[in-house]
């Protein structure tokens, strides 16, 4: 096994999230760097063991890098390996998730285009290389180390393949036409030289070591199809308005990080790219979380992807389906609940942030926001004309006999603290939503069964609760905990489940409250970390993306339109050349932090633009 290497702080500043961009199949995906270097990717799943994982660690961890050889004598543009740091220009090609980087030498000009076609039983990743001008020598380095960066592969010569086998994992790797390869330092190298207009394909291709190799893949069909496929995908969205451009690279990467055999829908393809450069914020996001269930849903709905929304629907159902009292958090991509976490202590991490992490612990925690979000979303399922379920409803009987009966425990939050359970002012909200749905949803369907005379009077006490022990008269803001003085982003939803109206004195305070204590650079912070009593951890964390989008959601609501839309322009600006987004974003280092791209950030960015431009946006 590789041991972890020092990293210096020249390779720290020059390490950034924000220059990787995604490809994917709907099942997994890969971040491609700018020097044409793929350094994370997990086969066969999101949440499988990545096979390239320098991302986390440096190149002997695995990646996959192709990119014009420099000339000798210009070693100071080039790294160990002969290749150039950095592209000349990359993008995706329009409506589509297949990326195009192109570089300008003085030999000339070449283009690399990656893809991941639709798999059929087993998972491709194409790497195209097509001369545009001149003639360029192309160098191509391919490391595979299985299980997150650990295991070196036994590579072999197959009919005119190199194999990797190594356990449970096979890889082959071809190109068309062929090319010379070599092995050196344990990875397989190849250089050719390509003229105007002309063409090598490479095809990388995984299956399970103890079957026999899945069908081939033509890489040039597989281009032309995933083209086709995605531009009709993306001919399907509704939204016309202002950065309609951004809003449906935003589309595409939430039907990117979505598990396709499930509709489940993953928060990021990463794990443990850190909240703080050096800090031990560092989290496994490749599963999926309810608390994003109806905003997603929303969003999908809205923008004119109603099947999507209902696969997603549908494994919401799958997943919380049981005891109530066992309801989790958060699930695996076909709802398994054990998501174990433990700590690979080979990888140095991202920027040298430690620890590297798999699994996450937080499952295990009690949230009771989110059998609000449940519940919301079962309700604009309903509202929005799915199909029910015929067990749904029943579902949602059980879910409001727990909560009647679990509401006043104090729990870990949204945010999923581990500093120790508190009576979570957003938490009681979102019990108030459980039963303002259940209410609402008898209202219109009185077919229905259910105690909807006991679920009013729980919505009543609930909201009178909150408001005298959750609610600050003297500074006018609802707080983070019940006797706190601390504020949470989170409150910044109040109005948007209708807790309370945009023009109620209390909301126009605490949106107020909120963005004056917890805003950092003209963004947000979700919480404030200078203390570790709440969160349990030590260090620090940049601006949330989503609460900055929340924020301006909550301005157009109280009427102040003109912010509202000032602070959208400023978020779309943040978004990489590629137009994603990470987690969070550090306004004194101008980076992108946390697991990239996020789920969350995407679905503020269209949730915030459809509010924003709705009327003149929706076509």
């Amino acid at each position: 096994m590789h041991p972890p290497t020092r990293i210096s702080a020249e390779d720290i500043a020059k390490s950034r999230i924000e220059d990787y961009a995604l490809i994917g199949d709907e099942q997994t995906a890969a971040l491609v760097g700018r020097d044409g270097s793929i350094d994370w990717l997990c086969l066969p799943r999101f949440d499988s063991a990545a096979c390239f994982a320098k991302l986390l660690g440096d190149e002997e961890n695995g990646h996959w890098r192709i990119a014009p050889k420099e000339p000798e004598e210009a070693e100071d543009a080039a790294d160990a390996d002969g290749t150039p740091h950095t592209c000349t220009r990359r993008a995706y090609r329009p409506g589509t998730l297949v990326l195009d980087t192109e570089w300008d030498t003085p030999q000339g000009s070449v283009r690399v285009t990656d893809l991941m076609p639709q798999r059929n039983r087993a998972p491709d990743l194409v790497r195209i290389v097509e001369g545009l001008s001149g003639r360029v020598t192309v160098r191509s380095t391919l490391r595979l180390r299985f299980d997150y960066g650990s295991i070196v592969p036994w590579m072999r010569r197959t009919d005119g393949h190199r194999v990797a086998v190594a356990g449970p994992d096979s890889v082959w790797l071809r190109s068309e036409p062929p090319v010379p390869t070599w092995g050196e330092n344990l990875g397989t190298h190849s250089e050719f030289t390509v003229g105007e207009g002309e063409k090598v394909a490479f095809v990388l291709t995984w299956h399970p070591s103890h079957e026999p190799r899945p069908p081939l893949v033509d890489p040039y069909n597989a281009l032309s199809t995933s083209v086709a496929d995605w531009q009709a995908w993306s001919a399907r969205c509704r939204y016309n308005g202002p950065h309609k451009d951004t809003v449906l690279r935003s589309l595409i990467t939430l039907k990117a990080l979505t598990y396709a055999p499930t509709g489940g829908i993953v928060a990021a393809p990463t794990t443990s790219l850190p909240e703080e450069i050096g800090g031990v914020r560092n989290w496994d996001y490749r599963y999926c979380w309810l608390r994003d269930s109806t905003l997603t849903l929303g969003a999908l709905l809205t923008a004119g992807y109603r099947e999507e929304a209902e696969a997603w629907r549908d494994w919401l159902v799958r997943a919380v389906a049981g005891a109530p009292a066992d309801m989790q958090i958060m699930y695996g991509l076909a709802g398994e609940r054990r998501l174990p976490e433990s700590v690979l202590p080979w990888l140095n991490g991202f920027a040298g942030s430690t620890p590297v992490r798999i699994g996450n612990a937080a499952v295990r925690q009690l949230q009771l926001d989110v059998y609000g979000q449940v519940m919301d979303s079962l309700s604009l399922a309903r509202r929005a004309g799915m199909a029910v379920k015929p067990h749904m409803w029943q579902l949602q009987c059980a879910l409001m006999e727990f909560v009647r009966s679990a509401w006043r425990q104090p729990d870990e939050g949204l945010w999923e603290v581990r500093g120790g359970r508190r009576q979570f002012v957003h938490s009681k909200v979102m019990v108030w939503v459980a039963a303002d749905r259940a209410v609402r949803t008898m209202e219109r369907h009185p077919e229905l069964k259910g105690d909807l005379h006991g679920w009013r009077k729980l919505r009543e006490e609930v909201h009178r609760e909150v408001c005298e022990r959750g609610y600050d008269p003297g500074r006018n803001t609802f707080t983070q905990y019940y006797g706190s003085q601390e504020l949470d982003a989170a409150l910044l939803l109040i109005p948007r489940v209708g807790f309370l109206p945009p023009d109620d004195p209390r909301v126009q305070g605490t949106v107020e409250a909120v963005r004056a204590e917890l805003g950092h650079g003209g963004y947000l912070r979700r919480y404030s970390t200078d203390h570790a009593v709440v969160d349990g951890l030590p260090g620090g964390e940049g601006t949330f993306l989503v609460c900055s989008f929340w924020l301006a959601d909550a301005l157009h609501m109280t009427g102040r339109t003109k912010e509202a839309r000032e602070l959208f322009e400023r978020l779309v600006r943040l978004t990489n050349d590629v137009g994603l987004l990470a987690e969070e974003y550090d306004p004194v280092a101008d980076r992108q932090l946390g697991n990239f791209p996020q789920a969350f950030s995407h679905i503020g960015l269209v949730n915030t633009a459809l509010a924003l431009f709705g009327d003149e946006g929706a076509g």
